[in-house]
């Protein structure tokens, strides 16, 4: 019937047409929706007579049509024509002219009796009753909380028409768009397809004209009465009155010691957006992120998230932008208005008044013995961070540490953790950084660090007092000089001294500093009385310290 009505030349003319003809030249694979009585559509057209004359064309007006099918708005044979058409669909229609404009024609336009051939395009189609449209392309596995009025949004989207046709993209800006929610600061269909949104949700949300820019459309991108296709990623989202958020991932057992306001944290951070972008991260510096807490030092948010941590914790902080970086954002790592979720370990933390802290493991019963200032000791240690790292260990070398407590050869916390110690006894030593290495830290030791030893007191020697090098149990022979000139030669040379000093500590008469290496006490004794550093020590050079001590009082009166 088609190919007769076209003219095809071996049926010959079967006569005038009682219906519209319809040739559904391109049927789209997807058909959500046929346009049906009373619905309201938009839609192309190339209007031509059988000839090929164009009469009329919405094309060259530059505008679609928009109206409502199958109510007698149309020509009888469009009303029929269209109806039943997808969106993108195209037909070709061939409408006789009683279902057309019937023996009267168009005035200049359509003569009468006029057979109609249209080439339609389905743009869109929408009813009155439509309410939106809604589906989750994707969702996270965990979501434990949704958009809800008056949250503010980052979510990125590519904006359709329901034919396809692309009019806007926050992707091609390179930003998401940010806004809140249920405030009349998007159109009624945005507003309510948010609703109900994890971080992180793909959807694509179909808003009817009525529920969008209606019957103005939106200057040359949008048309009048259309339906609009928005799929919608949304990015992070958070409400102006929410604080921080944590979860507590790990907590060691047990905690005996939780962070307060200045106290000074060591931990590592990885730093991510709400969609797992990492905008930070301490790990990748290979170095601890070291602050005080609650000076604001740092970001609001992150001072109220480290409160009550324990050293070893493992903590995710969640931030809204208020208590982050706000609207400005910072660098071109975090946008404005993001929420920021850091995950914390903590390695240690201190309070500049710390103390050392002595926890006792085990002490020999019938301890009278014990170490003072000055003494000489040698003792078993392993050193190690909080979270276990081993620094050092005394095990590691031949013989135990030694050190005389008090001359500074040691770090202070560790020189107090040592004193009133019994032979045999262990003890576990926590000592903050200032009473440590500091801020700057040693070779192997990072700054900051407290740090703990586990030592074990091998033996002591009771010490001599400060700026001494040997001590008399009694009173000094009254001739010195003539009894340290063994060979009475009227001059003492090193090996004289060295012999004669022996001979005192071994008959018990006096003792020297504790040393690992007495001859270097006997030499620097000797190197004090040879004043002119000639080798030998005269009667003149030779001074008891005390007698020396006298002297410069004197020089100052």
């Amino acid at each position: 019937l088609l190919l007769g009505i076209l003219g095809a030349p071996a049926l010959g003319d079967p006569g005038p047409l009682e219906d519209v003809v319809i040739d559904r030249y391109y049927i789209p694979k997807i058909c959500l929706r046929e346009a049906q009585m009373g619905d309201f559509i938009r839609y192309h057209y190339n209007g031509t007579f059988k000839d090929g004359k164009k009469f009329d064309s919405s094309y060259d007006r530059g505008a679609t049509v928009a109206g409502v099918v199958g109510v007698g708005r149309l020509i009888t044979g469009m009303d029929r024509g269209l109806q039943g058409m997808c969106v993108n669909e195209r037909r070709h229609l061939i409408v006789p002219p009683h279902l057309g404009y019937g023996s009267i024609g168009v005035a200049g336009l359509i003569p009468p009796d006029a057979t109609l051939y249209f080439d339609v395009v389905m743009l869109d189609i929408w009813n009155k009753n439509d309410k939106l449209q809604i589906t989750t392309l994707s969702k996270p596995e965990s979501c434990n909380r949704t958009v809800e009025n008056s949250d503010f949004v980052r979510y990125h989207y590519n904006g359709t028409l329901l034919d396809g046709t692309p009019f806007d993209s926050s992707y091609s800006k390179g930003s998401t768009y940010d806004t809140y929610v249920g405030s009349g600061w998007l159109i009624k269909g945005m507003d309510q397809g948010l609703l109900g949104m994890c971080a992180g949700e793909k959807r694509s949300i179909i808003i009817p004209p009525f529920l969008a820019y209606g019957e103005k459309g939106y200057g040359t991108v949008i048309p009048p009465q259309a339906s609009l296709v928005f799929s919608v990623l949304l990015v992070d989202f958070h409400n102006p009155k929410d604080g921080v958020f944590l979860e507590h991932l790990e907590v060691p057992e047990p905690c005996k010691r939780r962070a307060v306001t200045g106290d000074f944290v060591r931990y590592h951070y990885n730093g991510t957006l709400m969609d797992g972008t990492l905008f930070d991260s301490s790990y990748s510096r290979n170095q601890t992120y070291n602050t005080y807490i609650g000076k604001g030092y740092i970001i609001p948010g992150m001072d109220q998230g480290l409160q009550g941590v324990c050293v070893g914790e493992q903590r995710r902080v969640v931030i809204p932008p208020h208590l982050a970086y706000g609207e400005n954002g910072a660098g071109d790592k975090i946008p404005g208005s993001a929420v920021l979720i850091f995950d914390v370990h903590i390695i240690d933390f201190h309070n500049p008044a710390d103390p050392v802290e002595i926890q006792t493991v085990f002490r020999p019963e019938g301890c009278n013995a014990t170490t003072r200032h000055r003494d000489f000791v040698r003792y078993h240690y392993n050193c190690s961070l909080l979270d276990g790292t081993q620094l050092f260990s005394s095990h590691d070398y031949e013989k135990p540490q030694e050190v005389t407590l008090g001359t500074n050869k040691v770090i202070e916390g560790l020189n107090s953790g040592l004193l009133d110690m019994c032979v045999g006894e262990r003890r576990v030593l926590i000592i903050p950084p200032h009473l440590g290495h500091g801020e700057s830290g040693a070779r192997g030791v990072p700054g900051s660090a407290v740090l703990r030893f586990e030592v074990e007191l091998i033996s002591m020697e009771e010490g001599i007092p400060e700026g001494y090098l040997f001590i008399w149990h009694g009173e000094p022979p009254a001739n010195l000089y003539e009894q340290m000139d063994l060979n009475k030669d009227g001059e003492i040379p090193a090996d004289e001294f060295s012999t004669f000093i022996k001979t005192q500590v071994a008959e018990g008469k006096g003792r020297l500093m504790p040393s690992s290496d007495p001859e270097k006490v006997i030499a620097d004794m000797f190197q004090n009385q040879d004043r002119n550093k000639d080798g030998k020590i005269t009667p003149e050079e030779l001074k008891l310290k005390s007698d020396e001590d006298q002297e410069k009082i004197h020089e100052e009166l």
